[in-house]
């Protein structure tokens, strides 16, 4: 169960929303676009570089100027810093967090509609419903966003938050966009209706995640923002009820993140900034808040 915990807060930086696998792709650098920009203010330099947060091995090596952009800098800025992870306030907060208090169940928080094809999803990934019932929907919908993903092979293990996050220990400065437990704070304030909400999302969105996976990458690999975004939104533009979570896993926290990058900016050191890919893209993504804000901001 604690490594199982451990796998579900590797995915909190992705938030649902923002997990995007990796496949084998080019390595080499080609003078294509990536998904990493250099913002410039008048005393410092970040590199911002969208995050994949499961992959498998072969995503390694990145392109040369992924590489480069990290050793430039002093310090690496991570929503969460992954060598927490393991910390055991942290996962009894999550565990405390993930279940109803005394005799609640999801069947009384759930519609019928919602609770059956949740177990039916469950059924598919070999999980039996009831040993889950006392769970709260926002981590149901983590735990079969997990196996899905572990299912087909990718591992947090391999995301490229951990990665950096290995390199830098002990040589360069790492500091928190985010914590993880504000992201568990932040899952576990939705109300039942946003909760079954994001429960139906995470449902949609698994039966179409195999067949996404090369359109995802496809558009991470050459740095095409517009691809990403129309992927990222698609389902909102189709489900327009689904706007109140938009707004709290994405564009609020975009404004609290750039608003981050913007201190960060008024310094004097070369940061390396690591981010899932989707909270980049868009006009209320944080590269348009920042070139509103003044900055000069080039995709490398």
């Amino acid at each position: 169960m604690r490594n199982f915990i451990g796998n579900v807060l590797a995915l909190f930086a992705a938030l649902t929303f923002l997990v995007t696998p990796a496949l084998a792709g080019e390595k080499s650098d080609t003078g294509q676009k990536s998904f990493l920009w250099k913002v410039q203010s008048k005393t410092a330099t970040a590199y911002i570089l969208g995050s994949v947060h499961l992959a498998k091995a072969d995503i390694y090596p990145l392109p040369q100027k992924i590489e480069e952009s990290f050793d430039k800098s002093a310090v690496l800025a991570l929503e969460a810093d992954p060598a927490k992870a393991k910390d055991e306030k942290l996962l009894q907060l999550m565990l405390a967090s993930a279940l109803y208090p005394g005799g609640g169940t999801l069947r009384e928080h759930l519609s019928r509609d919602t609770y059956d094809l949740a177990a039916r999803e469950m059924e598919q990934l070999g999980l039996p419903m009831e040993s889950f019932n006392r769970i709260r929907p926002w981590f149901l919908a983590m735990t079969m966003e997990t196996f899905e993903f572990q299912r087909l092979g990718y591992d947090p293990a391999h995301g490229i938050d951990i990665y950096f996050a290995g390199k830098a220990a002990g040589k360069k400065r790492i500091v928190e966009l985010e914590t993880f437990d504000y992201q568990i704070r932040l899952m576990n304030d939705f109300s039942d209706r946003e909760q079954e909400l994001f429960l139906i999302y995470t449902l949609r969105d698994l039966a179409k995640l195999k067949d996404g996976i090369e359109k995802l990458m496809a558009a991470w690999h050459s740095g095409d923002t517009k691809t990403m975004e129309a992927l990222v939104i698609g389902t909102l533009r189709e489900s327009p009820e689904l706007r109140p979570i938009f707004d709290k896993l994405f564009y609020q926290r975009n404004r609290e993140m750039a608003a981050k990058v913007e201190q960060l900016l008024q310094g004097k050191e070369t940061v390396c900034i690591i981010v899932g890919a989707a909270h980049l893209v868009g006009n209320e993504g944080i590269i348009e808040l920042l070139r509103g804000k003044g900055f000069s901001v080039v995709q490398m």
